[in-house]
């Protein structure tokens, strides 16, 4: 049989038995084989039968072909015969049918069920396909099994919107679909169905508009930054995506990402997630650079895409606290790029403008005339809050931490220190973050989540906390002490041009190496030590090592990151970089211009005024 001028239909998937028109010519896709005929699927979930007679060509499992309708038997069969047309015109028939929705799913146990859905994950086990399904109202797994360890609907992609058909059914004490159909919805029904998905899940990411836990015109500014920040995190965890986030190894970076963290597990619980979910779908990493390192990004990229290929993950959104504003992090940005990865910022060192091509979003105190007195800390705590409000009880006294931590000198620091001084002192907080930069060391590159969350009293356990933050407290003074003996007697003293007091100490020759406190540390307690001896007179400390020198600045207006820049274009073959706040920071340089690099960086703070 042919012709021309045939019309052919594509039933929709909202399509039901009583749409079909006896007569009429159907596409339909061949679902399996019987010794009486071959088994076609007319849409998503109605099944019609080409008897063996009325078979035309040979075929294989997937195949279209079309068929005209003969009968539909009062119990609902349908009786095909395969159609061999050269030429012809599609017609979709589009039919408005009510779709269950993910999150009624639980009143559906033992039913039949039609879905249109996102594709969010797929994993395929040594049993079933597991495919992760999302939609406005939440997400579950459907189950589809072809064959042990065989990938069933192959042509099915991640990202992809699909009508399912299947049996609601209770495994391991969670719901699951068990698929009995899928298919790729066409253009036009997917453009609709993800229009409706994203809309709904947009308004259900948009974090709720909370006043802030204190007072501040600086966050007050930063607010509609924060919100964004929130809402793409909040969706990811809607949609299956996982978050890598990327911090400074510090007080102020802990505190920052660890409240985050809080937050991000507790709305992947929240949404069903079980602890093998949270794991794959949340990773925190601590960075020592206070910029994102090659070696960072690197190990970063390695870990998403073994991920993707072996559980069928999204890529993931970067996510930077207490790092990430400086031209420092743009190599390891543009190796993100190439993979398209989204990168937030939630940063307080001084931002370089260019940054900002490589970021969807950025949230930065200097953006809005504040400064690195704004902790990291503090921007992380208000932020775990608009992405998860409950979050707020178990992290309200992060923010004095960080601040006292990272030293901070802004008025956000004795706010926050009077909002929790019920519970936790200054001498209490200070200790907590010594604690955290004691135990830190230790862990070299690993989070230390549990010992961490144990410092933080995330546990509210309040004797192992004490007793755990007074023994690392005592062991990091012990050190702290130990290595002051040791380097004091070595420090220098000159007075610069602009009559500030300059002290520098060797801290690779006269301090102790490869143990707390590490140089940053060990020219920090230096320049306390020296600040004190000198009240009210401008002080700059350089701890100098082979390849490296550490900033610590007071009273001298300084630019530590356009020292930065102007050394590297001045100093062929320096090697110089690195960066860090205005008056705190650090330097880097070849071994080999050692004393040019520190020359040009002595030369140049003598330039600047002082307070």
């Amino acid at each position: 049989m042919e012709s021309k001028e045939n019309l052919v239909y594509r039933l929709g998937s909202g399509c039901e038995l009583s749409d079909i028109v006896i007569g009429e010519i159907y596409e339909a896709k061949v679902q399996g084989f019987a010794k009486f005929g071959t088994f076609v699927y007319l849409n998503s979930h109605i099944k019609g039968l080409i008897h063996i007679s009325n078979v035309k060509s040979e075929h294989v499992e997937g195949d279209k072909i079309l068929v005209l309708v003969r009968n539909i038997r009062d119990n609902g069969n349908i009786d095909l015969e395969e159609i061999i047309i050269r030429d012809y015109e599609v017609n979709s028939v589009m039919c408005k049918k009510s779709q269950t929705r993910l999150g009624d799913l639980k009143n559906k146990v033992g039913y039949n069920v039609s879905l249109d859905v996102e594709i969010a994950q797929i994993k395929q086990t040594s049993g079933p396909t597991i495919f992760t399904m999302i939609d406005e109202t939440g997400k579950e797994n459907g189950a589809a099994f072809i064959e042990a360890g065989k990938r069933a609907y192959p042509e099915v992609e991640l990202g992809d919107i699909v009508h399912v058909s299947g049996e609601v059914m209770m495994r391991n004490d969670q719901l699951q679909v068990e698929i009995s159909y899928m298919e790729v919805l066409p253009e036009e029904e997917k453009q609709q169905v993800l229009k409706r998905i994203e809309k709904a899940l947009d308004d259900r990411a948009y974090p709720e508009d909370l006043p802030f836990m204190i007072e501040s015109e600086v966050l007050e500014k930063l607010k509609p930054a924060m919100k964004e920040v929130a809402f793409i995190i909040r969706k990811a965890v809607f949609t299956n995506q996982p978050i890598i986030l990327r911090h400074h190894a510090d007080a102020d970076g802990i505190v920052a990402a660890v409240s985050v963290e809080k937050a991000i597990t507790s709305l992947i619980r929240e949404e069903g997630g079980d602890p093998d979910t949270e794991s794959h779908l949340f990773k925190r990493a601590p960075s020592k650079a206070p910029f994102y390192e090659i070696e960072d990004v690197t190990r970063d990229l390695d870990y998403a895409l073994k991920d993707n290929v072996k559980y069928g993950q999204k890529m993931p959104i970067i996510l930077m606290m207490d790092n990430g504003s400086t031209e420092e992090d743009e190599p390891s940005y543009r190796m993100a790029k190439v993979y398209d990865l989204t990168i937030l910022v939630v940063d307080h060192h001084h931002p370089d403008e260019s940054t900002d091509e490589f970021l969807s979003a950025h949230v930065n105190p200097y953006h809005v005339g504040g400064d690195f007195g704004v902790t990291a800390g503090m921007l992380g705590a208000e932020l775990a809050r608009m992405i998860f409000p409950p979050v707020e009880k178990y992290i309200r006294h992060f923010p004095a931490v960080a601040a006292v931590g990272d030293r901070s000198e802004a008025p956000e620091r004795e706010k926050y220190l009077r909002l929790v001084e019920d519970e936790y002192s200054e001498e209490n907080c200070k200790d907590i973050a010594l604690a955290l930069d004691y135990e830190q060391f230790w862990l070299r590159f690993n989070d230390g989540r549990e010992i961490v969350k144990d410092i933080l009293n995330l546990k509210n356990d309040h004797v192992r906390h004490k007793k755990l933050v007074s023994l690392l407290v005592t062991e990091a003074n012990a050190a702290i002490e130990e290595q002051l003996q040791t380097s004091m007697p070595h420090v220098e003293r000159s007075v610069l041009e602009n009559d500030s007091l300059l002290f520098t100490i060797d801290v690779e020759i006269y301090a102790h190496r490869f143990t707390f406190p590490p140089p940053g540390k060990t020219s920090g307690e230096i320049h306390d030590i020296l600040c004190k001896e000198n009240e009210g007179k401008p002080v700059v400390t350089l701890g100098i090592g082979p390849d490296f020198a550490v900033i610590r600045s007071r009273g001298v207006l300084m630019n530590i990151p356009l020292m930065v820049r102007e050394l590297r274009e001045e100093i062929i073959g320096g090697g110089v970089n690195g960066g860090g706040h205005l008056v705190v920071g650090s330097i880097k340089f070849v071994e080999g211009m050692r004393d040019t690099v520190i020359s040009g960086l002595i030369e140049k703070i003598g330039k600047f005024p002082i307070e």
